[in-house]
């Protein structure tokens, strides 16, 4: 379900991480370089930006490999204003996009923040309701190596014999300890001999010739036929809710465009640009 924009999402999600401002009496002086201060906001900060090798540590060394870091960035900053480096165009220039970054991920967090729980259930509600339906089935199987095994037990059960016991007793798959149960499966999870004999079997029945497959003899049956159940919103509303968080983005976008006008001079780069967002 949703599968491709989970992973629009999910992308959108993990380049705005995101850390509420702390309040003086949680945000203590942890360490010094110099007179500059270090505090636990510094070290929140800077595990946020850790690598992914370092985001595997347990969390007690992951905050000290984020002090480590965060002590060598002011000891070298320190060096780099007084060698005079923030006074460079390149420096500047640096500084002005990094900027406008924080605030379009500031923004961005204002909005995301905003979103309210009934507008990811409507989310879902909209994407159960556009659903196509589709069967499946409850099945059972019995799995053995010769026709003439199967043609037995089909024998068996035309006689009156359970066909739990008999995948029991009979069986070679590995589902015979549970009496041969497959649970419900939608097409295209079985083989196709095996799905064609499943689906076409009413409630109830089962196969009266053996079905042969990749894997030997089958004798089926079908216990249950419905429409297949969709997933419950505590199950995907972090998805959900992902799927929202993209959308609003692209909203925001949108209007932006709309308010501002985009013209990129170079024609290479302009064909590039029209072809990304179109596929966007």
């Amino acid at each position: 379900m949703f599968r491709s924009k989970f992973v629009a999402a999910a992308t959108l999600a993990a380049a705005f991480t995101f850390h509420s401002p702390l309040a003086a009496q949680d945000n203590p002086v942890v360490a010094k370089v110099g007179s500059v201060e270090i505090r636990k906001s510094d070290l929140d900060t800077a595990i946020a930006n850790l690598s992914a090798q370092y985001q595997q540590l347990p969390d007690e060394q992951k905050t000290v490999a984020a002090l480590s870091q965060v002590i060598d960035i002011k000891l070298v900053a320190k060096k780099a204003e007084d060698a005079g480096i923030q006074n460079s165009d390149d420096f500047k220039q640096r500084m002005v996009f990094l900027k406008e970054r924080e605030l379009h991920n500031a923004y961005l967090r204002d909005q995301f923040d905003k979103l309210k729980p009934e507008e990811v259930k409507a989310r879902y509600d909209k994407e159960i309701a556009a659903m196509p339906k589709e069967e499946e089935v409850h099945a059972r199987h019995i799995l053995v190596k010769t026709e003439d095994e199967a043609k037995d037990i089909i024998k068996q059960l035309d006689a009156g014999k359970d066909f739990i016991e008999l995948a029991k007793a009979k069986s070679e798959d590995s589902s015979k300890s549970d009496g041969g149960d497959l649970g419900y499966f939608t097409k295209g999870r079985m083989v196709p001999e095996f799905e064609e004999a499943a689906f076409s079997l009413a409630k109830g029945s089962y196969t009266k010739t053996p079905v042969k497959s990749q894997f030997g003899y089958h004798v089926i049956k079908v216990e249950d036929k419905r429409n297949a159940q969709p997933p419950a919103f505590d199950q995907v509303e972090p998805q959900v809710r992902q799927i929202v968080m993209q959308e609003k983005y692209s909203s925001i976008i949108d209007e932006a465009k709309k308010a501002q006008k985009v013209e990129i001079v170079d024609e290479n780069l302009r064909k590039g640009y029209d072809e990304l967002t179109k596929s966007e």
